[in-house]
């Protein structure tokens, strides 16, 4: 399906649509995972290996990202990133387009976090955030992506200081350009409140806001997204231990 797009210049969409069969059930519509993606990923990849690294852009460099996910979504982690690595450094050498390069990188760093190479993942989710910033600027939908996946990475190596100061600095970007209903903004908001109530050195205002800014938004997410909608199950699980911590905060006189 694919090599008929091919051939006959059907265009982007066309291509797309097919190239998505490697991944995607066209029954249900749903991803694939575990074993099968993986043996898809290594189908697709010796479908198109043969061809020469400048047809990167076509077919062989969406192979080599179709493996590496097969691989990271079997959790064969090791073998998916020596893959990414290796799709990394091709796309530089060949000159693939900037976008397609940070897409690569924040692969690699999600297979750094699972290997809990943490501090290596956090440098790489860095890169692609001054990246976006500097392709699309601050008001752009993926660089606020980026943004919130650099401030938790930030959290996940205590490093809770610049978290919430580039939180401060997103979250009302954020509710401007995508509105304070739109369930990314919702989960923005979570990720400065877990900044807020994981940091040791929290403050009982600090873990007043924490609570406070999650009941807001679990209160929006309800009415907007519906109480099963996994947004919800994450901010009511963050509301119990922010509260929790507010709790034991309180019952400690002198504290503040």
């Amino acid at each position: 399906m694919v090599a008929e797009a091919e051939e006959n210049n059907l265009g982007d969409k066309a291509w797309n649509e097919r190239w998505n069969r490697w991944h995607t059930c066209s029954l249900c519509e749903q991803d694939y995972h575990g074993v099968v993606r993986c043996a898809l990923g290594w189908a697709c990849w010796k479908t198109y290996v043969g061809r020469p690294e400048t047809d990167w852009c076509l077919s062989l460099g969406c192979a080599m990202a179709e493996l590496g996910n097969g691989l990271h979504l079997a959790e064969h982690y090791e073998d998916a990133l020596t893959v990414r690595e290796a799709e990394l450094a091709t796309m530089r050498r060949v000159g693939a387009p900037e976008e397609n390069v940070l897409i690569a990188q924040s692969n690699l760093a999600s297979t750094y976090h699972a290997l809990e190479r943490f501090e290596e993942s956090n440098c790489v989710l860095r890169d692609v955030y001054s990246g976006r910033l500097k392709l699309y600027g601050k008001e752009h939908e993926r660089t606020l992506i980026a943004a919130n996946n650099y401030a938790n990475s930030l959290v996940g190596i205590d490093r809770f200081e610049e978290a919430k100061s580039l939180l401060r600095e997103t979250v009302p970007v954020t509710q401007r350009v995508l509105g304070a209903n739109h369930d990314f903004t919702l989960r923005m908001r979570s990720s400065y409140a877990h900044a807020l109530y994981n940091d040791p050195s929290a403050s009982l205002d600090d873990l007043r806001e924490a609570v406070t800014t999650l009941e807001d938004a679990e209160r929006i997410a309800r009415r907007v997204l519906g109480g099963a909608h996994p947004v919800i199950v994450d901010m009511e699980r963050s509301l119990r231990v922010a509260r929790a911590a507010l709790r034991a905060r309180e019952a400690k006189p002198g504290e503040a």
